[in-house]
């Protein structure tokens, strides 16, 4: 992360597209156009002293006489139409098929998203009716109460009385 953007160095780039770092700056040079401050930018004094400190060694990037580019997303996208090796032209049908791919994923969601508003609206309408009926179920559903003993004195009816007989 530098700048809040998320990035990728030229190095491990090159190692990716499996070119040497200089020859992948030359091509950013030729093509400078293609990489605005939004795709690519070099990196600061600071910035190159604080990767250096992430790494531990004091020698990091090797003899590089340059600071580092950074590419943000759409400048490694678009690097890989600026190279030209094999697997960069590679990278590159990839991330344009990748593109198509989430473009008609997004119009798939589109759709889904539209068709769940227009249900929703429905639903807004029965809300009501909804909710009544759910009540009503949920009351079918409860167990019934046992009638409750009541507290307190009663005065029972009088118990009617037996007559007890004497033996002989």
């Amino acid at each position: 992360m530098f700048r809040d953007q998320k990035v990728m160095l030229d190095s491990d780039l090159a190692a990716l597209y499996g070119v040497p770092t200089g020859h992948l700056n030359r091509a950013v040079k030729r093509n400078a156009s293609r990489f605005p401050p939004d795709f690519m930018f070099q990196l600061n004094p600071e910035e190159l002293a604080h990767l250096k400190c992430q790494f531990g060694i004091s020698s990091w990037g090797g003899r590089r006489r340059a600071r580092p580019h950074a590419f943000t997303e759409q400048g490694i996208a678009m690097l890989s139409s600026v190279l030209n090796s094999e697997r960069a032209i590679k990278v590159n049908i990839a991330i344009m098929r990748a593109f198509v791919k989430l473009r008609q994923m997004l119009d798939v969601n589109r759709e889904l998203a539209k068709k769940f508003s227009e249900l929703e609206s429905r639903i807004d309408k029965h809300d009501e009716e909804i909710a009544s009926i759910l009540e009503a179920i949920r009351q079918l559903m409860a167990p019934p109460e046992k009638p409750r003993r009541e507290i307190g004195f009663h005065v029972r009816e009088k118990a009617p009385q037996y007559r007890i007989r004497k033996r002989a």
